[in-house]
Formats: C-alpha cells, sequence, structure tokens
C-alpha cells in the first residue's frame, strides 16, 4: 500500500511508494521520481515498476530500495546470495541483474560520467573476465566484527555490521564458513587474503594472525613477494588481465624510459622493465611505505628499475624526459597538479588504469586541456556483482 504525501512535500523514511524505475546511475542505485522528487533506488533494474521504501532524505534526493517489483525486468534473476538484499549486505549492488547486463549497465555509467563530469562522448565496453558467474573471484575480504563477535559486513551507507557465515564473491580458499564460526574479541576488522600460489593469510590490526606473513603472488612468470597488508588487486584474473592491456597500449621499445606512477609494490613495474630490456628504465613512484619496502626487495636484483619513494608530483619532476608514463592512481584519481607535472615530461603515451570512472572522466577533461587526446578506453568486469568497474584508458598528444 502506497502512504503517498501530497505534492510538494519531502518524502519521509519509511515511506513507501510506487515508482518506475529510470536509468543507472553512479553508485549502485538507479534514479526514480515521486512526485516530483529524485530518489535513488537500490536492488531494482531499469525499465521496472516497484515499490520502494525510503532509506534516507537530504534537501536533494531521497534514497530507498526495492522492496517488491511489480513490473520486473527481462534481465533480472534470483540472487544468488542470501544476504543480497534490502537490509542485508551492503558489498554487492547487482546480484539480482543477469551478468551481461551487468556490463551493460556498468557501460552506461561510463558513458554517462564521461559527458557529465568531462565533457566527452564516449563508448565503452566492458569485457567480461572470468569466472563467468561472477562468485568467488575476491582474494582480499575485510570483515568487520557484528555484536555476538562473529565476522560480517556493512550494510549499505550505514555502521551496522551484519554477520554472515560465506560470501558468495570471496575466494573459496579462505574458508569463510569457518572464519565465521569463531567469536571474536574487541572490534578490529579481520583482513583475509588469499594468493596465486594458494596460501591463506589472516591478519588484526596491522599483524598476522594466522598464515605466512609474507605472501608471494605469481603473474606471468613474475613473483611478487609482498606484505599482506599492501594493495594487491583483489581479482584473481586481474593481474594478468591488466598488464596484458597495459603492455598492448603502451606499446613499449627496448630502451625506453618508463614512470610507473602510484606503483604500489611493482605489479607493472616487473612486466615494464623485461619490455624496455637492459638498455630501457623503469621508475617506480609510492608514497606507501609498506607497499615501498615490499618492492625494494621485489626489485632488489632489477638494474634497470628504480623506486622512488615519496609523492608522484614530488618525485615525477626529478626524473629527465620519459618516454611514456603508467599510472594507476587510487580511487579519488590523479587530480590537476599531478596531471599538470606529467604533461610537462611530454610523454608519447599516457596509460591511466582507473578504478572508479567519475574520476577517470575529470582527469580526462585536465587531460584533454593540457595537450592530450584520449584515443582507448577500455572497461573490464574485474568487480562482477558490484557496481564497481576497471577503466583503461590511453592518451595520446593532441
Amino acid at each position: 500500500m502506497n502512504t503517498a504525501v501530497p505534492t510538494g512535500e519531502r518524502l519521509l523514511v519509511g515511506q513507501q511508494v510506487t515508482v518506475d524505475i529510470e536509468k543507472v546511475a553512479h553508485g549502485g542505485h538507479c534514479v526514480a521520481r515521486f512526485e516530483g522528487q529524485v530518489i535513488f533506488v537500490r536492488y531494482a533494474i531499469p525499465g521496472e515498476r516497484a515499490l520502494v521504501e525510503v532509506t534516507s532524505v537530504n534537501s536533494k534526493m531521497a534514497r530507498a530500495d526495492a522492496i517488491s517489483i511489480l513490473e520486473p525486468s527481462e534481465h533480472r534473476v534470483e540472487a544468488p546470495c542470501q544476504y543480497a538484499r534490502p537490509g542485508g549486505c551492503g558489498g554487492c549492488d547487482f546480484q539480482h541483474i543477469e551478468m551481461s547486463y551487468q556490463r551493460t549497465l556498468k557501460s552506461q555509467v561510463i558513458v554517462e560520467q564521461f559527458s557529465r563530469l568531462g565533457g566527452l562522448e564516449v563508448q565503452c565496453e566492458v569485457k567480461a573476465v572470468e569466472p563467468s558467474d561472477g562468485l568467488h573471484w575476491r582474494t582480499r575480504m575485510d570483515f568487520a566484527i557484528g555484536d555476538s563477535g562473529r565476522i560480517g559486513l556493512f550494510a549499505n551507507r550505514s555502521n551496522e555490521v551484519i554477520e554472515v557465515d560465506d560470501c558468495l564473491i570471496a575466494d573459496d580458499a579462505m574458508d569463510l564458513h569457518q572464519l565465521s564460526q569463531r567469536r571474536w574479541n574487541g572490534d578490529e576488522r579481520i583482513e583475509v587474503a588469499s594468493t596465486s600460489t594458494g596460501q591463506v593469510s589472516v591478519g588484526r590490526a596491522g599483524r598476522s594472525i594466522a598464515g605466512p606473513t609474507q605472501l608471494v603472488e605469481k603473474v606471468d612468470g613474475f613473483a611478487y613477494q609482498i606484505s599482506p597488508q599492501s594493495f594487491w588487486q583483489a581479482h584473481k584474473a586481474a593481474p594478468s588481465t591488466l598488464i596484458a592491456e597495459v603492455l598492448s597500449l603502451l606499446e613499449l621499445e627496448a630502451g625506453e624510459v618508463v614512470c610507473d606512477l602510484y606503483g604500489g609494490v611493482g605489479l607493472f613495474s616487473a612486466p615494464l622493465a623485461a619490455a624496455v630490456g637492459s638498455k630501457g628504465k623503469v621508475h617506480l613512484i609510492e608514497s606507501d611505505r609498506r607497499a615501498i619496502a615490499d618492492a625494494q626487495k621485489i626489485f632488489k636484483g632489477f638494474a634497470n628499475v628504480e623506486i622512488h619513494p615519496g609523492t608522484v608530483e614530488a618525485r615525477l619532476p626529478k626524473i629527465s624526459a620519459p618516454d611514456v608514463i603508467l599510472l594507476d592512481p587510487p580511487r579519488t584519481g590523479a587530480g590537476e597538479e599531478v596531471i599538470t607535472v606529467m604533461t610537462r615530461t611530454h610523454p608519447r603515451a599516457i596509460v591511466y588504469v582507473s578504478c572508479d570512472p567519475a574520476s577517470l572522466a575529470r582527469d580526462a577533461k585536465t587531460l584533454l586541456e593540457s595537450g592530450y587526446r584520449m584515443d582507448h578506453l577500455v572497461g573490464y568486469d574485474l568487480f562482477p556483482q558490484t557496481q564497481h568497474v576497471e577503466c583503461v584508458a590511453r592518451f595520446i598528444p593532441a
């Protein structure tokens, strides 16, 4: 039953209204409208008609969950996870959507973000990555502790912990069912990592409590010994997928100089060093202390890799005339200062790996204003069942 308010009055938390679901929006929800008010709806699909319950309201819009689908989309499926529902875990946004259509929606989000934030009209295919069902791919998990001492995940836009006995996107090797049977004292999060070499590590408050204190990842013949707390691409297939795309776009030649910005432990630096050979050079710039320590161990025997601890804006100006630049910044993007420093070095190509289309679109606009043009953009579905997507773009002098 609708508990509608007269036109002009604000929606109220807990109020239920029937709406037509419009386009997908950045952030894992779809747009709907009720009496002129914008509602961001989770658990819906464009084209559906749904009964929604308002979960929050501010001066600009409301948020709501679809609690009953009155006219379902042809792309709707039964969510495989019991926690992927209103009132459940906030980790997965799209489990109710057929996999190929998830990629279609992500493509639409990328196009919209580039148009709205970057002033660019683009097309962007989002490519599928195994496993095809979008489950059991995640190798890094971070769990909160619920009221009863069991592991859990946060509800959407909330500090409420939803206790879980499994997570269907987590790598099976983590054995979360066993972890969920334990009762944990305190509220420090539980960090679980599994590796390509079969290791599993459990950590808490920055220290290992089970499993190895150093992890070994192997990708395309390269080995990386890293701390469990260091950043590593979460999807099993992400390292090899992104390395292949980056190397294809950079078109490196022996003897060239490459800057690997926000290089982390050096996932890309190893294949870049192999590509430019002994007469070339890779400059890895990273500010995270733990990642720097790992990179220094990994590349101890590499004469053509130099590690620069510090920020990109501080360290890049000290490197003369790089031929190409690779950057994989945090979700917030590179920003105007870094782009200014990059373009002053006049590289023949800049390849940008991004986990957020909004920040990529903003940075793309700045790059275009700095004399570069984007000649390649592709998405990879490296976060299936969620709203997130990985993009790779190439910029060359205009």
